[in-house]
């Protein structure tokens, strides 16, 4: 087994292992809380995106990987970091535009990965990718993805639902 398969294959073991992960425990939990808690610890997980900036790091000791890929995987991992940011100010302050800001942050987020992956199978090197860049390919990625549809699922399905619930009297 070579280092390409071996990555293609330990983000496809994760994903079976995360999405399973989901369905046991995470999805009767996003059922029992409001809407807006739900998307709020889903798009907690973005806040990780920070992850990125290791790239140069790994860069710097060895790993093969061209300047304009390395920055268009940063540019896009920190836009969907200060997304998820601003997303959760917005549903902490129960402002009704968030729902729009999260399939924002969703759209983007398959896009970045998305074109990420391309841009590093096209150059040849997502089998160059190692250390903790590769912990976090293999590992890190795959729970994005997951939140990634378990958000998208619950815009769906509780699109009906209020954002957050009324309030008593103060």
């Amino acid at each position: 087994m070579n280092a390409e398969i071996a990555i293609y294959l330990a983000q496809a073991l994760n994903m079976v292992a995360f999405i399973a992960l989901a369905i046991w425990f995470v999805v009767s939990k996003l059922r029992s809380v409001g809407r807006a808690k739900a998307l709020m610890a889903l798009t907690s997980v973005h806040l990780g995106r920070t992850l990125c900036l290791e790239i140069y790091s790994s860069q710097d000791a060895g790993m093969k990987m061209a300047n304009n890929i390395r920055d268009q995987i940063v540019v896009g991992d920190l836009l969907g970091w200060a997304l998820a940011l601003i997303i959760l100010f917005c549903l902490t302050w129960r402002l009704r535009f968030s729902i729009v800001l999260i399939w924002l942050l969703a759209i983007e987020t398959v896009v970045d990965m998305g074109s990420g992956t391309i841009a590093l199978i096209r150059a040849g090197t997502i089998g160059d990718v190692n250390g903790i860049s590769w912990l976090i390919v293999a590992f890190y990625l795959p729970v994005v993805q997951v939140a990634v549809g378990l958000s998208i699922w619950q815009l769906i399905t509780r699109r009906g639902e209020p954002l957050f619930k009324a309030e008593g009297p103060r």
